[in-house]
């Protein structure tokens, strides 16, 4: 099975001038904890709710001030609409992320989750194993 067989097609952008305000009002608004950060439809980026919390709400600085930019995760790992789940499941696992935006010849064209693949049922075995990836510790 392929990614474009489980990704979510229609995906909310940012852009990375959007202030951090505007991107929790995305999450919150779709209920989702990812968005990509686009110039264009080129993905240059990647913002998620804990970026927010980590990178901008605990250093107490206001999410007027500060842009998308100053917290996005740049040149995110990305994924083709054709790679196999099971490469996209070993993906997330080594990297430890549980989004992956989907990009064709440059351009944005969905975003496949560790949920979309935990509701298939021909790749919810590869979830498995890369959520139990993900959630292992760091080693500090």
């Amino acid at each position: 099975m392929k990614v474009k067989d489980i990704m979510t097609k229609s995906v909310i952008s940012l852009k990375a001038d959007d202030t951090i305000e505007r991107a929790a009002e995305i999450m919150e608004q779709n209920n989702i904890g990812a968005v990509p950060v686009c110039d264009g439809d080129r993905v240059i980026g990647i913002i998620t709710d804990r970026d927010i919390a980590i990178r901008s709400a605990v250093k107490g600085e206001s999410y007027n001030s500060k842009t998308v930019r100053d917290i996005m995760s740049s040149n995110p790992v990305t994924s083709s609409p054709d790679m196999d789940l099971r490469d996209v499941s070993r993906v997330m696992s080594e990297r430890q992320v549980r989004r992956i935006p989907v990009v064709e010849n440059e351009h944005l064209v969905g975003m496949v989750s560790l949920g979309d693949l935990a509701t298939n049922s021909k790749s919810n075995e590869q979830a498995g194993d890369a959520l139990s990836n993900i959630s292992k510790p760091g080693i500090s």
